[in-house]
């Protein structure tokens, strides 16, 4: 699971993975909402407390996302996984790696004082 570093997803948790067949429905949904058209198979997907907030395909093309949601990081994310999908990059690249981190939130230390 992934944690956004963003001030308007904190707390909340997003799921990346690819998207199945039970997700038509709310693909077409996340669609109607973005007035888009449903982006193509293989594609990925971006749930969050329970909603497919993103979709992309992974063969390339623009993202449909819930235009009521922050959603800038999630797509960026989505479409750094699929970068990664097609084989664009390395996974030790810097560039990539910087990026990534900053979707992910880092443990932070407690105090047991």
């Amino acid at each position: 699971m992934y944690r956004p570093n963003d001030k308007t997803a904190t707390g909340s948790e997003v799921t990346v993975r690819l998207a199945e067949d039970t997700d038509a429905l709310a693909l077409v949904k996340l669609a109607a909402l973005d007035s888009a058209e449903v982006p193509s198979r293989p594609a990925l997907v971006a749930v969050r407390d329970g909603e497919t907030v993103v979709a992309l395909s992974v063969n390339g093309g623009s993202a449909i996302a819930d235009p009521f949601r922050h959603t800038a990081a999630i797509v960026e994310l989505l479409e750094l996984r699929a970068a990664q999908l097609r084989g664009e990059g390395h996974s030790g690249s810097p560039t990539v790696a910087t990026r990534v981190r900053g979707f992910v939130r880092r443990p932070q230390a407690v105090s047991l004082r």
